[in-house]
């Protein structure tokens, strides 16, 4: 048994089901959930992971335009 790290609700899962990379679904708020770790079984917000990688996105992008910039003068 593991707790929905969205809703905090138990979500019933058995770990030997279940591998590190795997989504899961909650069943009571419908969160997206990834698995994180399997001895403990950790689970996270698969929704987190996304916007971690859009913020990267946008500062990766931040540092290509200054370069450019440097680069015109």
């Amino acid at each position: 048994m593991v707790t929905c790290p969205v809703c905090d609700s138990d979500i019933d899962v058995e770990e030997t089901d279940v591998d590190e990379g795997d989504t899961l679904s909650c069943d009571e708020c419908g969160a997206d959930l990834r698995v994180v770790g399997i001895n403990p079984l950790e689970i996270e917000s698969a929704d987190e992971d996304d916007e971690e990688e859009d913020d990267s996105f946008v500062e990766d992008d931040e540092e290509d335009e200054e370069e450019d910039e440097e680069d015109w003068r």
